[in-house]
């Protein structure tokens, strides 16, 4: 991220006939967009949501309301253009993207583009859930995609996933990076009564134990053993996806829970990977605060959002345009005849 550009987008906002600061974290986000771009013209006029499927293979320790067959009905529903994401980003402008990187299904899903690594994930409470090997291929397809998408002109990502059981898969990586006791952490998910989440938060707690190491070199090594460990193919797409953000400076947008521990787990393979990351909402999951709090990232939303599939991510992207729109077509106080405010430090 280029600071200088960051700090001259910040002059520049303040030329703009309204008082300093006015748009609030929409200035600031603004900058970073176009730090991370490289311009001081920053454009946004082509977005994507990636949306990242796979099967959780702990869903068979009964950590979710529905089983897995729901995670290929909403694929099919994601490829035939009738979701829910499908429905915000067509009114929003955004390219809907979904990506079929672990379902456990063979064959084709009409309009899902096909990157799968393998059907499904392990249930990690009797194996680890992926090798070394697939979590690397998993990370390696997102930040592909990135690489692809920045060549097609794409100016903002947005994040998205869809897999049965992965709110659980992603609490127990929360958990394993930072310490922190499930219980504190754990939410209901789609929708969990109090005995399933008790049974999901004794899970959480076995990957903890089973897994937990304190003899890593780095943060780098965690990372990826703990993706190994207790997996999910969409996380691992999904922090591809990060550092690909990172890498071709492309803004990336956290969209809820799922897709912030991905970000959290890009930041610990590639420090700064945050620099080039927008948090959406604040979420109704326990854990995205606490993942917000370890990069030090601020939501732009607080609307007690749990519905996934980068829904509150391609909210995001709708204020992100109309703030860069002010910025790009705002008047300045000479042409109002306004008496310009004055920054005081």
């Amino acid at each position: 991220m280029d600071l200088s550009i960051y700090e001259e987008i910040k002059r520049r906002w303040d030329g703009i006939a309204k008082p300093i600061d006015g748009l609030g974290d929409f200035e600031d986000v603004i900058c970073k967009i176009g730090a991370v771009q490289g311009t001081l013209e920053p454009d946004i006029s082509k977005k994507a949501v990636v949306i990242m499927c796979a099967d959780n293979g702990i869903v068979r320790e009964g950590v979710s309301q529905c089983g897995p067959e729901v995670t290929l009905q909403v694929a099919r529903a994601l490829g035939a253009g009738r979701s829910t994401a499908n429905v915000m980003a067509l009114e929003a402008g955004i390219k809907c993207i979904p990506i079929d990187i672990g379902i456990d299904h063979e064959g084709e899903i009409p309009g899902v583009r096909d990157l799968k690594i393998r059907r499904g994930s392990a249930d990690f409470l009797e194996e680890r859930a992926l090798s070394g090997d697939e979590v690397r291929r998993a990370v390696d397809t997102g930040i592909g995609l990135v690489s692809e998408l920045k060549r097609e002109g794409f100016g903002l990502i947005a994040t998205g996933e869809m897999g049965i059981g992965n709110t659980t898969t992603a609490t127990a990586l929360l958990c394993l990076m930072t310490d922190a006791d499930p219980l504190s952490l754990t939410g209901r998910g789609a929708g969990l009564d109090d005995s399933g989440l008790e049974r999901k938060v004794k899970v959480i707690g076995k990957a903890c134990e089973l897994y937990k190491r304190s003899d890593a070199e780095d943060r780098k090594e965690l990372a990826y053993d703990y993706l190994s460990a207790v997996g999910g193919l969409d996380i691992a797409g999904l922090c591809g996806l990060f550092l690909g953000g990172q890498k071709y400076g492309v803004p990336m947008v956290i969209d809820g829970f799922i897709s912030g521990v991905a970000a959290l787990y890009a930041d610990a393979i590639s420090p700064g990977c945050r620099d080039s990351m927008i948090p959406s909402h604040s979420g109704r999951e326990k854990g995205l605060l606490r993942v917000l709090k370890e990069l030090e990232l601020k939501p732009l939303i607080n609307g007690d959002m749990a519905l996934g599939e980068g829904t509150g991510a391609i909210m995001a992207c709708k204020l992100l345009s109309s703030a860069l729109y002010l910025y790009k077509n705002g008047a300045g106080f000479d042409d109002n005849g306004i008496k310009e405010y004055e920054r005081f430090k």
